[in-house]
């Protein structure tokens, strides 16, 4: 059970350093897989193939993006405030002089 919490928060910490190469891989591969789903369906036209394939990659982009989010949301939460309102007191302690 340790083992795949470690390889998961590995995953975690790989997903929160690089979170645009993840949401352009997931896009990449849901237009990938949707079009090769769709060429399978013969009675289609390619225009409506090529739309379809489009419209599933753009769900998953947006679904992948509310996921960084997600992801950015509690790894804001995990860090200790201290660290957060550090910079805005520096400009309160200090005031500037006319």
């Amino acid at each position: 059970m340790a083992e795949s919490r470690s390889s998961l928060e590995s995953i975690r910490s790989w997903v929160v350093e690089h979170k645009l190469r993840t949401v352009g891989c997931l896009w990449l591969s849901g237009i990938g897989s949707s079009i090769a789903y769709n060429w399978s369906r013969p009675n289609m036209k390619t225009s409506v193939k090529i739309i379809h394939a489009r419209l599933h990659a753009q769900a998953l982009t947006l679904a992948a993006l509310a996921g960084a989010a997600v992801v950015e949301y509690y790894d804001q939460q995990s860090k200790p405030r201290s660290d957060v309102d550090k910079y805005p007191n520096q400009f309160i302690a200090h005031p500037q002089k006319d």
